[in-house]
């Protein structure tokens, strides 16, 4: 259903048509990605300080991907995993990775700042801690947060806990490092420059169009707070960005809140549909105002259930899950907040096979509890 036209000639939209469209153009819905670097280009960035819960929220965008995929990916630098924006960690691709630091890391630099004076990590000892690592890392190693704090101390600058994690950061704002492939199951830091091919370089203008319309066209309808909460800019910024992409944008009112978009789906859903979001899937984590996400006979149970690994029915959460990694199997649990009719409990099956295909191992799903 097309949005109604309001007497201001902005079309109005329902928070359910709100929901639908999302779920489009996030590709929760419709035509998934054939491959997870796509997804992760598409929707810009992609938070991931939760390894494992990230790398589901891309493969449930994908029409095959696997969790082994995405690993291997990952340490083939298909994927970069790195401070980015808000200050969190972030996927990102190779081609996006240096204007969007360029865009974003001032903004998280600032954050920072707030504690860099009390854990002496300041202008000239960033600067020697920044040629220890470049020399530590060069000719393609790759080193452990740990051995970076080996290098650190011997270098005269001993780092760990809260020091060594802003510090680290600041190397990923800076452009230095980025992740490198894994040791194991350890995360390791690895030279940019090396990981990553030169690019075109953009403009401030040119990147803050381009995030600006990449975030509309995956995440809308959405509004500029929107945008500027998930990018970490400020809203004048992300304003002006809307300016500079201009028609290729299209403005909807939903609830008397200014949203844009980039495209728009008609017709209706043709099934029930079910999905396990990962805590701080961008589906949950990427808009501020998060009321109509949230089924309204489970939306006073608990208000930091949206930062769960959570259940959701055509959009809106109705339960959260949990599993219990084993050798040769996952134990998997829903708890719902309300009852589910059949053609509900199917659409959730339906989602843990999906889930047990990118896992590869067989998921022994207990019967979903209902409470609070």
């Amino acid at each position: 259903m097309s949005p109604r036209r309001s007497r201001s000639h902005v079309p109005t939209v329902e928070p359910g048509e709100m929901l639908r469209q999302r779920l489009r153009n996030q590709r929760l819905v419709g035509r998934p990605f054939q491959r997870p670097e796509e997804v992760v280009a598409w929707l810009g960035a992609v938070q991931a300080q939760d390894y494992s819960a990230a790398k589901w929220g891309v493969g449930q965008r994908t029409a095959k991907a696997t969790d082994a995929d995405l690993d291997r990916l990952c340490d083939a630098g298909a994927i970069l995993r790195t401070h980015v924006m808000r200050p969190t960690w972030h996927f990102v691709t190779p081609g996006d990775i240096r204007w969007l630091l360029a865009l974003t890391a001032p903004r998280v630099r600032a954050i920072l700042a707030r504690d860099d004076r009390a854990l002496d990590i300041e202008g000239a000892v960033r600067a020697r801690c920044a040629r220890l690592v470049e020399r530590a890392l060069r000719d393609g190693r790759s080193l452990t947060r740990s051995e970076l704090a080996a290098v650190l101390s011997e270098g005269g600058v001993p780092c760990r806990g809260r020091r060594l994690a802003h510090l680290t950061a600041h190397l990923e704002l800076d452009a230095l490092v980025c992740s490198g492939p894994r040791r194991g199951k350890q995360f390791t830091y690895a030279l940019l420059d090396e990981r990553v091919a030169p690019v075109k370089r953009l403009s401030r203008e040119e990147a803050l169009a381009t995030l600006v319309e990449r975030f509309f066209t995956s995440h809308g309808p959405a509004t500029a707070r929107d945008c500027a909460w998930w990018s970490g800019l400020r809203v004048a910024e992300v304003r002006t960005g809307i300016d500079a992409v201009g028609r290729r944008l299209e403005q909807v009112d939903i609830g008397g809140r200014q949203s844009w978009h980039a495209g728009w789906a008609e017709g209706r859903a043709r099934s029930t549909v079910a999905h396990l979001l990962p805590n701080y899937d961008e589906y949950l984590i990427a808009y501020v105002e998060r009321g109509a996400l949230v089924d309204a006979l489970v939306a006073s149970s608990d208000p930091k259930l949206i930062f769960s690994n959570v259940v959701t029915i055509d959009g809106q959460v109705v339960g959260t899950w949990r599993r219990v990694t084993g050798k040769k199997a996952i134990a998997f649990r829903t708890t719902l907040r309300r009852a589910l009719d059949a053609r509900e409990q199917a659409a959730v099956d339906a989602a843990v096979r999906r889930y047990e295909r990118f896992m590869g191992v067989p998921v022994d799903l207990a019967r979903d509890a209902v409470g609070r």
